[in-house]
């Protein structure tokens, strides 16, 4: 057909299709398909009166180009644009009033089988056409099953090695999940024997009994700004050293290591505790110009009974005696890195059997609403648990003031406690029910807020 051919019924026309697609042997998914475009479009206009010509012509294929058959239905009294989408085979070129197929020829021209049927405008009446007409719907059908049948079971697969491929993925997640926390556990072993290796254990000393508590802000890197140390002079007291580094991680670590060595060298040189900040200050300066960080220093001398403390901008120990009266030791002073950094003065007070000293970073109070809070409740919590053993009383006293954390920081508290004349600690009030009251003062700065 190469003429185009006039139809004004969708019966004729369906049969013409039909007959044009045995022809060329197209398959009978590509027939069925083929029909049915046509004939929707054609519909339309059939239902307005009108009439429509069909056009089909065979186009040999060059180099790796099949051959195609091409199919046009033009509707030469179409009133608008053909409504060509979604149609069951896409017409890939349309004009105003037309549309045309393309379909790939498994057979040359020219070389075709002879047709088991004609096609032309009237092909087709009677019973043995209804009955070629039903042959062909069933094989049509059959066809777009077949291929039905084919996507649902491909769809399937695909389902399948989708869901093989989201149980691979999940195993390769929960293995590298395995591995990371492994990675994060040996990294944590690492910085513990690392922390383990800087901060120095408690010297053995006659009249005096040592802890340390620390915590890092983050488990898994457990080393940050809060340093300390302690080591006996030569002339027999013991030396304190409490270092909290502005920033966190390594780096802190760094600089509160660098602030620990050099107070302890310039200490066993023989410097005066008063001027050790400032010696400290100057010593570091030309070697890292943005290092910062709170000191407190304090010198304790069993045999003598007496506790020397100096500070910059650190915040002051806490002194709980024997009878339960406690005591904020202020010394003012500012830090290293800070203007004008050292301490203004030495604080001298006595200390006898049974006191006990707590120096801590600010991370033990300042995590608390406000720090005047804070203060109260370490007064408390030193008191409540002032009765366990020294090696007990840093970590209780953490966990009494970390019940409500507003914000996490590193935290660090060191207790000593001088012992009496038989070498065992006077009992504290929290001890014995039948001792004095828990009540005391707290004296800071002028202010004297109820224990």
């Amino acid at each position: 057909m190469t003429n185009g051919e006039t139809f004004r019924d969708v019966t004729a026309l369906r049969r013409a299709v039909r007959a044009l697609a045995h022809h060329h042997r197209l398959p009978a998914e590509v027939r069925g398909r083929l029909v049915l475009s046509v004939t929707e479009l054609a519909a339309g206009q059939f239902e307005a009166g009108h009439h429509v010509e069909l056009t089909a012509t065979c186009h040999s294929g060059t180099g790796h180009d099949s051959a195609q058959l091409v199919v046009t239905l033009t509707a030469p009294q179409a009133a608008a644009a053909l409504p060509c989408d979604g149609l069951a085979l896409p017409a890939p070129t349309t004009t105003a009033n037309s549309a045309t197929w393309r379909t790939a020829l498994l057979h040359p021209p020219g070389r075709l089988p002879t047709p088991r049927k004609q096609m032309s405008p009237g092909w087709g009446t009677g019973a043995q056409a209804d009955a070629d007409a039903q042959a062909d719907a069933e094989e049509e059908m059959r066809a777009a099953l077949a291929l039905a049948d084919s996507l649902a079971a491909d769809h399937r697969l695909l389902k399948h090695e989708l869901a093989e491929t989201n149980a691979g993925v999940l195993a390769l997640y929960v293995q590298l999940a395995e591995q990371e926390e492994q990675l994060r556990s040996a990294h944590g072993r690492v910085l513990r024997e690392l922390e383990d290796a800087l901060r120095p254990p408690p010297p053995r000393v006659d009249g005096l009994e040592l802890a340390v508590h620390y915590a890092p802000a983050d488990p898994a890197a457990p080393t940050g700004g809060d340093l300390y140390d302690w080591f006996v002079l030569p002339d027999g007291t013991v030396h304190v050293t409490v270092v909290d580094a502005l920033g966190h991680g390594v780096t802190s670590t760094r600089s509160a290591i660098t602030v620990t060595h050099a107070v302890r060298a310039l200490a066993l040189e023989g410097h005066s505790l008063q001027s050790l900040l400032a010696r400290t200050h100057h010593l570091l300066q030309p070697i890292d110009a943005d290092l910062m960080a709170t000191v407190l220093l304090g010198r304790l001398d069993p045999a003598a009974g007496e506790l020397q403390l100096a500070n910059g901008s650190h915040p002051p120990a806490l002194l709980l005696r024997a009878d339960g009266t406690a005591h904020y030791l202020e010394v003012k002073g500012r830090g290293i890195g800070f203007p004008s950094p050292g301490s203004d003065t030495v604080l001298t007070v006595p200390i006898a059997p049974g006191d006990l000293l707590l120096l801590y970073t600010d991370g033990l109070t300042e995590s608390r609403r406000d720090m005047i809070e804070g203060e109260r409740r370490l007064i408390r919590a030193l008191r409540d648990h002032a009765h366990l053993p020294v090696a007990e009383i840093p970590g209780a006293v953490a966990a009494d003031m970390h019940t409500i954390v507003h914000h996490a920081d590193d935290t660090l508290a060191l207790a000593f406690r001088m012992r009496g004349p038989t070498g065992e600690p006077d009992r504290h009030p929290g001890s014995a029910p039948s001792r004095a009251p828990r009540t005391g003062t707290h004296e800071r700065a002028g202010k004297r807020p109820q224990g």
